[in-house]
C-alpha cells in the first residue's frame, strides 16, 4: 500500500472521552477538547456516499437545484470506523513511518505467523470487545499461506495486508515503553543452607472469580479469593504473610533460591531460567496472583529521595537492596503483590511463552494492554532508547508483535519490549522507562477512511441561510460612529445596478425590555397569594 499523500492526509480520529484527565491536563485543556470536536466533524464531514453525489450529479444536470429528501429521525446508529477506548489516532503512510524501510521484516513476520496459531484456531469473538476482534484472522490466512524467506517480501506482507495508524493516549503525542527479560538464576531443587527462599507454585485453595481452577494460567488481574470451610471466601495472602510462613509445608515449592530479591525480580519478570547445582535447568513461567495491586518498589525510592528518577533501573534497586537487607525487607513488603509459577518444559535454547501462549521473540515481542488490544497485533516503535548504555540515545525503529501482557501495561500506546534471557538483556530492559511513538497495524478490512465515508453527514440547518437572507444587526452597537454622536448621517447613495438576487435589509435586533419597579400593590398581592399557598398546601 502507498499511503495517503501529504495533500489529502487525513485528520485524526479520537476516541473515549474528551473530559477525561488525560484529555484536560493542562490550561490548553479546553482548546483541545475544542480540536477533538473538529476532528470528529472533519471525519463526518468526508466524502458523501454515491448515492447523493449521483442525486446531485442528475438534478444539476436537468438544471434544476437540487433538494434533498429529508430524513427520518434519528439517523441510522453506524459503528464509529474503529473505536480503542481513551486514544487518539490517525493514518500515515508508510513513507512517513522513520525507519520502516530500513528495518528487517523478516523476524516480525515470523512472531507475526506464530501468533496465527492460536488465532486461527479462535471460532468465536473474544469473551471482552476490542477494536480489531477478528480481523485479524484474513491477514493470518495469507501469512500462513506464504512462505516468505527475505526481508523484502516480509515488509510487501505488512503494506499489503495492514494499513497504518499512528495512536497514542487522548491528549498525549506519543507512548510509553519499558523492558523485561528472562532471568537466568542459581538454585536448588532441595532445602539447603545457601538456597532458603521457596519458589511457590498455585495453591489449589486459591480461587478467582469466574475462571476454573483447572485452567493453564490464572487472569494477573482482579479478585482473588481464599476458601475457608465450605462457602466463606476471604482475600488471599499478601506478600509478607507468604514470606511468613502462611502456606509453607504444603508441598507446593518447586525450587528454592538464594534470597527474596532473586525471587521479587523473577516475580517482576514474570519468568525464568534457575540453573541448578548439577548443570541443569528448570523453566518456571507464570501462573497466578495473589489479587493484590502491583507497587513499583523503585517508584517507592523514587519518592524517598533514595534514587533519583534519571537513575533509575533494575540494577540500581538490587544494588540497593543488596546494600541495605533490612531496608529492603521492609520496601520489599510494600508491594503485596505475589507471584506463583508453574514448571514449563522447555530447552535452554527456547524462549518462554507469553500470555497468548506462543513462544516470545527477543527484540521483536511486547507485552501489551490486552483490555484494549488483541494478541498478534503489530506495531512499529520509533524511539530513542539507552541501549548501547545508560546515556546513550541508540535509534530504536522496529516492528514488534503483541504476545503478552502485564498488569503494569495499561494504555492504547504502553509496551513492555521483550530482550531475551540473561544478565546483558537484563541490563538492557532495567535501563528503559522512555516515551515513545507508536504505529498500530490494523488489517484492511478495518480502514476508518472507508468506514469514515458511510457515515452519514447531518442535514443543513435551516437557520444558517435565513440568517444570510436576514442578517440580524444591533442597532446601538452596529450604527456609524457618527450617527451616535449625534450627527446626521449622509444621504443614501443609490446602487449603481440592480442586482440578479434580492437581498433583505437587516432586521434590527427586537429593544430590551425596560426595567419597571413593580407597584406597591403589586407586591402587596403577590404576598397575599404566596401565604395562601403556604397555608392550604
Amino acid at each position: 500500500m502507498s499511503g495517503h499523500s501529504p495533500a489529502t492526509s487525513p485528520h485524526a480520529i479520537r476516541t473515549g472521552s474528551w473530559l477525561a484527565r488525560e484529555a484536560l491536563n493542562n490550561a490548553r485543556g479546553a482548546v483541545r477538547y475544542a480540536v477533538a470536536l473538529g476532528a470528529i466533524a472533519a471525519v463526518l464531514s468526508l466524502a458523501p456516499s454515491s448515492v447523493s453525489a449521483a442525486h446531485r450529479s442528475h438534478a444539476s444536470h436537468h438544471g434544476r437545484p437540487h433538494h434533498p429528501a429529508a430524513r427520518h429521525l434519528p439517523y441510522p446508529q453506524l459503528a464509529w470506523p474503529l473505536e480503542i477506548s481513551g486514544s487518539q489516532y490517525v493514518p500515515v503512510a508508510w513513507a512517513d513511518i522513520a525507519g520502516w524501510s530500513e528495518d528487517d521484516h523478516l523476524l516480525p513476520y515470523k512472531a507475526f505467523r506464530t501468533s496465527c496459531g492460536p488465532i486461527a484456531a479462535q471460532r468465536k469473538a473474544p469473551a471482552e470487545p476490542k477494536a480489531l476482534g477478528t480481523s485479524l484472522r484474513d491477514p493470518c490466512r495469507a501469512a500462513r499461506a506464504l512462505d516468505i524467506d527475505d526481508r523484502a517480501r516480509a515488509r510487501a506482507f505488512f503494506e499489503q495486508h495492514f494499513l497504518p495508524l499512528r495512536i497514542s493516549r487522548l491528549g498525549e503525542a506519543e507512548g510509553f515503553v519499558t523492558g523485561y527479560y528472562e532471568p537466568i538464576i542459581d538454585g536448588s531443587r532441595t532445602q539447603t543452607e545457601v538456597y532458603t527462599v521457596p519458589v511457590y507454585r498455585r495453591p489449589s485453595n486459591l480461587f478467582v472469580r469466574g475462571t476454573s481452577q483447572n485452567s493453564a494460567g490464572l487472569p494477573n488481574k482482579g479478585e482473588v479469593f481464599r476458601k475457608i470451610g465450605r462457602r466463606k471466601l476471604v482475600p488471599y495472602y499478601d506478600r509478607a504473610q507468604i514470606e511468613d510462613g502462611a502456606i509453607a509445608g504444603r508441598g507446593l515449592e518447586i525450587v528454592w533460591l538464594k534470597n527474596q530479591t532473586d525471587l521479587l525480580f523473577t516475580q517482576i519478570q514474570g519468568s525464568a531460567r534457575v540453573r541448578l547445582e548439577d548443570g541443569s535447568t528448570v523453566r518456571i513461567n507464570y501462573d497466578a496472583h495473589n489479587g493484590f495491586s502491583y507497587t513499583p518498589v523503585g517508584r517507592i525510592l523514587i519518592e524517598r529521595n533514595i534514587i533519583p528518577r534519571d537513575q533509575m533501573s533494575m540494577q540500581k534497586i538490587r544494588e540497593w537492596m543488596e546494600q541495605n537487607p533490612d531496608g529492603a525487607n521492609e520496601l520489599r513488603r510494600q508491594n503485596r503483590s505475589y507471584v506463583f509459577f508453574r514448571e514449563v518444559n522447555l530447552s535452554d535454547k527456547d524462549e518462554p511463552s507469553g500470555a497468548q501462549g506462543v513462544p516470545l521473540t527477543a527484540g521483536r515481542s511486547i507485552a501489551v494492554d490486552k483490555a484494549l488490544h488483541v494478541y498478534g497485533t503489530p506495531f512499529f516503535i520509533e524511539g530513542d532508547l539507552p541501549i548501547a548504555s545508560e546515556q546513550s540515545k541508540t535509534p530504536f525503529r522496529r516492528l514488534m508483535i503483541a504476545q503478552d501482557t502485564g498488569s503494569a501495561i495499561v494504555g492504547p500506546a504502553r509496551a513492555d519490549l521483550y530482550f531475551g534471557a540473561g544478565a546483558e538483556a537484563g541490563k538492557i530492559s532495567g535501563r528503559f522507562r522512555h516515551n515513545a511513538r507508536f504505529v498500530i497495524l490494523v488489517p484492511n478490512s478495518l480502514d476508518p477512511l472507508a468506514r469514515g465515508r458511510k457515515m452519514p453527514v447531518p442535514d443543513p440547518r435551516p437557520s444558517e441561510k435565513i440568517a444570510k437572507l436576514f442578517p440580524q444587526v444591533d442597532p446601538l452597537k452596529d450604527q456609524p460612529k457618527d450617527a451616535k454622536a449625534g450627527a446626521k448621517p449622509p444621504a443614501a447613495v443609490a446602487p449603481a445596478a440592480t442586482t440578479s438576487a434580492a437581498v433583505a435589509k437587516p432586521v434590527p435586533l427586537p429593544e430590551a425590555r425596560p426595567t419597571v419597579a413593580p407597584s406597591r400593590e403589586t407586591r402587596r398581592h403577590r404576598y397575599r397569594h404566596h401565604r395562601h399557598y403556604r397555608c392550604c398546601r
